[in-house]
C-alpha cells in the first residue's frame, strides 16, 4: 500500500487564465505520467486534489488513466502555504490516496513525513510528477518507494 503525492501539471500564467489552468505541455505531461502509471499497473483507490483548476485538472487526468474506484474529491489542506502537519496526521499509506496540490506545500509534506520537519528538504518536485511513499514497517516515518517524473536527467 501506498502514498502517491503530485505535484499539478505546468499552468498557464495568470494573465492568460485568471484560475491558472493547466497550459497544453502540462496536460501533455500529466497524461504522459499517468499512461506511464497505469502501464505499470499502478492502484490509486481515490485522488484528493486541492480544489484549484490546474490541481482538479491534473487530477482529471490521472483519473482518466488510474481508475480510481472512489474516484476524485476536493481536500482542505492542500493549499501551497497550508500547514503540512494537519494532513499529514490524518495520512494512512494502506489507503493508496493521491493527493494532487502545489509548491511549496508537497515538498514541505514529503520533508515532514520523513525526517519531522517540514524545514529540512528531501525531494524536488517536477510538474506532474508522482512521489510514491510508504511507511517504514521499523520506524514511526515514512520512506520513498519511487518516482516517475516528466524529465529525466535535467
Amino acid at each position: 500500500m501506498a502514498l502517491f503525492l503530485v505535484q499539478h501539471g505546468k499552468s498557464l500564467p495568470k494573465e492568460r487564465d485568471p484560475e491558472q489552468g493547466l497550459s497544453e505541455e502540462g496536460i501533455l505531461e500529466v497524461e504522459k505520467i499517468a499512461k506511464a502509471a497505469a502501464g505499470y499497473g499502478i492502484h490509486v483507490s481515490r485522488i484528493i486534489h486541492s480544489g484549484k483548476k490546474r490541481a482538479r485538472q491534473t487530477a482529471d487526468i490521472f483519473a482518466s488513466f488510474l481508475k480510481p474506484e472512489e474516484g476524485i474529491q476536493e481536500g482542505s489542506g492542500l493549499r501551497p502555504l497550508d500547514d503540512v502537519s494537519g494532513l499529514a496526521s490524518r495520512i494512512e499509506a494502506e489507503d493508496n490516496t493521491m493527493f494532487v496540490g502545489h509548491l511549496p506545500f508537497m515538498e514541505r509534506l514529503t520533508s515532514y513525513l520523513i525526517t519531522g520537519s517540514s524545514d529540512r528538504p528531501v525531494f524536488k518536485f517536477q510538474n506532474g510528477g508522482i512521489l510514491c511513499m510508504d511507511r517504514d514497517p521499523d520506524k514511526d516515518s515514512w520512506i520513498i518507494r519511487w518516482t516517475l517524473m516528466p524529465e529525466i536527467g535535467n
